[in-house]
């Protein structure tokens, strides 16, 4: 895992104080905050830009997109939409968040970003999240236009230039190979030398065009294995606990905690998570205590079938890896050598 030790540190700590001292069942990790849905691409596998037209013209003001952050008390925010470079006061939105100390990564498609980094500036709480989902051609036919992938390639050796933290997201579909996955990951590793990496199995997002693409679950654990394999894991700098790679290679199996990665967007705070609709609430309070979250997750909701996505499983290992001495010195020496490549 190649989170920075300070965020390490600051988040290993957030964890204790929930867990150990006010003894919560329930609390938030990271807030995913969509203060728009509009975007300037229209990605397969994406459904946001299906909303009405009226809907994609609307914009989250500042006060209410932080105040959603502050409101939940989660350490990290993860920025997305639709496309965040799109809303015209998303400098402002991230310069709050920063100086309120909150870690914040804006996840971004990167044609806007060499526009836009004037708007910015780089600091230790603050990373550009840039989509990467393939080499030229496989991100390209992704995305649904070809150049995407160069103006992102550019764009993330322009942002490093200047001193900006950049990481990468990277959704793989059942069209993808265990090669595939290790040429995107071994370049964006080795050649453009990002921060860090995060990885998720494509998942069966609803209201996305292309349905036909999206992972099972046995399928994803023999692609991730192989992708993994000769000691890959280990080189790569992955953005994830031990335990949450584990999961993906079937090595472990965890339920679902969705409310630890809660979902807010111009229509409220959403019910279970970003990846399915079942209402919207006002308040986060709302959300923990008025959710049956047990009905939610594999065996459980058929829509949950398939899905292995991080914003559901990855804070089942963090909490997982918290509880076990075991796995918190596997995870801190991983932390350690992911700080040191």
């Amino acid at each position: 895992m190649a989170m920075p030790l300070r965020q390490s540190i600051r988040v290993g700590t957030y964890l204790f104080e929930q867990k150990m001292i006010r003894r919560r069942e329930k609390f938030p990790l990271i807030v995913e905050l969509e203060p728009l849905f509009a975007c300037n691409l229209k990605c397969e596998g994406c459904g946001k830009i299906q909303h009405p037209a009226g809907v994609l013209k609307q914009r989250m003001p500042v006060a209410q997109a932080v105040g959603a952050v502050l409101e939940s008390g989660a350490p990290m925010v993860s920025i997305a939409g639709g496309e965040p470079l799109m809303h015209p006061q998303i400098d402002e939105i991230v310069r709050q968040l920063v100086a309120k100390r909150k870690y914040v990564f804006l996840c971004t498609n990167a044609m806007l970003l060499r526009k836009k980094l004037d708007d910015f500036t780089p600091s230790p709480y603050f990373a550009f999240a840039v989509h990467i989902d393939g080499m030229r051609e496989r991100h390209d036919e992704s995305v649904a236009k070809e150049g995407v992938f160069d103006e992102a390639v550019a764009a993330i050796k322009e942002a490093k230039r200047r001193g900006f933290r950049v990481t990468t997201n990277s959704t793989f579909f059942n069209t993808d190979t265990p090669q595939t996955i290790i040429e995107v990951l071994n370049f964006l590793n080795d050649d453009l030398q990002v921060d860090e990496m995060m990885l998720s199995p494509a998942y069966a997002y609803e209201k996305a065009p292309d349905q036909e693409h999206f992972l099972g679950v046995e399928q994803t654990r023999e692609l991730f294995k192989k992708a993994f394999a000769g000691g890959n894991r280990r080189r790569w700098r992955l953005n994830h606990s031990p335990l949450f790679l584990d999961f993906l290679e079937g090595k472990a199996d965890f339920p679902c905690t969705a409310w630890a990665i809660p979902n807010y967007s111009l229509f409220g705070w959403q019910r279970p998570c970003y990846l399915m609709s079942d209402g919207y609430v006002p308040t986060y309070r709302e959300l923990i205590e008025e959710t049956d979250w047990d009905k939610y997750g594999r065996g459980k909701d058929p829509r949950c079938a398939n899905c292995m996505a991080h914003c559901g499983y990855e804070p089942t290992a963090v909490l997982a890896t918290m509880g076990s001495l075991k796995e918190s010195i596997r995870a801190a020496k991983e932390a350690v050598a992911g700080n040191r490549r």
